[in-house]
């Protein structure tokens, strides 16, 4: 499963790159207005960050001025995914920026009927948003499934990206549905590799090691 890391905060995507573990980003202009900077700007700093897809999202509710936002988007850098909601004018949107041989990520989906146009539409990712489902009492992990079962019926290419990822279980479950890639904050992210038996093996070895007297070097 690819990791994806939801922020805008340039010095977390740094670090988590680095690491050697990441695979892209995603933003939407929640994450632009706390970044506190330039939505062009920012972007494109992401964009040299990274060699894997950004998702830069359009605000525009209509076709026309969703085309034109993504033309905008598109020109800041080659691995930029166009970000689109889940509507009529953004499944519009999507299929005409696939044709123009865009990557397109549509966002917001609640729902296995709205992945099944999504794909339909031709997009290279499609969102749906686990933890907003969590919230509303339905189990999010669900509709990962149901797409993942549609998908796999009727071969569409289009890759699962789970998002409003909340908690470490949320990216294991993912991983276990088959979900193609998991958009996870930099604090789960991390959260991912902590285990308190970890550190206690760590400390008994180290107390073992300064026995010996050794050093490795």
């Amino acid at each position: 499963m690819k990791f994806f890391v939801d922020t805008a905060d340039t010095r977390d995507i740094r670090e988590l790159n680095d690491l050697g573990m990441l695979d892209g980003v995603t933003t939407n202009p929640s994450l632009i207005a706390k970044s506190g900077r330039d939505i062009i700007e920012v972007t494109r700093e992401i964009c040299g960050i990274v060699s894997g897809p950004v998702s830069a999202e359009v605000t525009a509710l209509d076709y026309d001025g969703m085309m034109r936002e993504a033309a905008v988007l598109a020109a800041i850098a080659d691995n930029i995914c166009i970000k689109v909601p889940l509507t009529p004018h953004g499944l519009k949107a999507c299929k005409a920026l696939t044709a123009q041989g865009r990557m397109v990520n549509v966002t917001l989906c609640f729902s296995a009927n709205q992945a099944l146009l999504a794909a339909k539409a031709g997009a290279t990712f499609i969102s749906p948003f686990v933890g907003r489902l969590d919230d509303q009492g339905v189990d999010g992990m669900e509709l990962i499934g149901e797409i993942r079962t549609i998908y796999d019926n009727y071969g569409f290419e289009t890759q699962i990206l789970t998002a409003s990822i909340r908690t470490v279980n949320h990216v294991k479950q993912a991983a276990m549905i088959g979900s193609d890639v998991a958009t996870i904050p930099p604090a789960i992210l991390h959260a991912l590799y902590k285990h308190p038996l970890t550190d206690k093996g760590i400390d008994a070895f180290l107390a073992d090691w300064a026995k010996t007297g050794q050093k490795i070097a």
